[in-house]
């Protein structure tokens, strides 16, 4: 990695400039890329998928960590500059042009890899919804991904703060999710308007005669009218109320006073 130019030198080389389109925004900060790649744990010799790679910043790094890296990049422009990381690191670089919400990602795999992304601002929310869906235990052995600071903070909020909602019971039904490290906007070029975070999700145990459509439905239900009973926004789930009743939850409650477990009680109790 040493004997790499620096990445702002590659960068000016290639002529490459972040796109807003494609919600990039780069990293040159190589300590604070090392920090990331530390994050999965040991990667030496782990399978790692990263979306957006861009320049290959955080590629670099997880490459140097002695990771097995398939990156999948929609901006053709970065293509040469990640051939030549490629070059450098023969064997343990694969790049796939195109759309990662498009692609079989676990069709490229062996094993399990680790999903490690500083994730487009654009599709970062929803590539995670449809990861955190798939079908367990699932095809990814961990999330390490950088995401706006509101959106991480929705994804490990607890019940009871304003930040918690739909996407914090996917993300914690069956899987745990930590923020594990604040990024400032200034270690981006160019520097978003937001500041950023590092979320780590590890799959669990998904809990027995739950559900997920049924999950979705009750969260979709109780969210979408948030300031009201769930007396009140349960009614679009058939027999919801009566269930929450049943298993001892307060229908004259609101949503983001409802922890996961209940939320996981109540889904049962309707999915049998």
């Amino acid at each position: 990695m040493s004997d790499l130019p620096p990445l702002r030198d590659v960068i000016r080389r290639h002529g490459l400039t972040a796109s807003k389109a494609l919600g990039q925004n780069f990293l040159f900060d190589s300590q604070l890329l090392d920090r990331i790649a530390r994050v999965p744990g040991d990667l030496g010799g782990a399978e790692v998928f990263e979306v957006g790679p861009g320049p290959g910043g955080l590629t670099r790094a997880l490459l140097q960590a002695g990771a097995q890296v398939t990156a999948v990049e929609r901006d053709r422009r970065c293509i040469p500059a990640l051939a030549e990381l490629g070059e450098a690191f023969p064997g343990k670089l694969r790049v796939i042009e195109g759309d990662a919400l498009e692609i079989d990602a676990p069709s490229l795999f062996a094993g399990k890899p680790h999903i490690v992304s500083n994730l487009p601002y654009n599709v970062g929310t929803a590539l995670t919804v449809g990861w955190l869906s798939a079908a367990w235990t699932p095809w990814w052995a961990s999330l390490t991904l950088m995401f706006q600071k509101e959106v991480a903070e929705r994804i490990v909020a607890p019940a009871g703060t304003n930040a918690y909602g739909r996407l914090a019971v996917l993300a914690q039904w069956r899987s745990s999710a930590r923020i594990a490290m604040p990024v400032h906007r200034s270690a981006f070029t160019p520097p978003p308007k937001v500041m950023s975070a590092v979320v780590h999700i590890v799959p669990a145990e998904s809990p027995g005669g739950v559900r997920l459509p049924v999950l979705e439905r009750l969260t979709a239900a109780a969210f979408g009218q948030r300031r009201k009973m769930l007396r009140q926004s349960l009614k679009a789930v058939p027999g919801a109320v009566e269930a929450a009743e049943a298993i001892g939850i307060d229908p004259t409650r609101r949503a983001e006073t409802v922890r996961v477990d209940e939320f996981v009680a109540l889904a049962r109790a309707l999915s049998a």
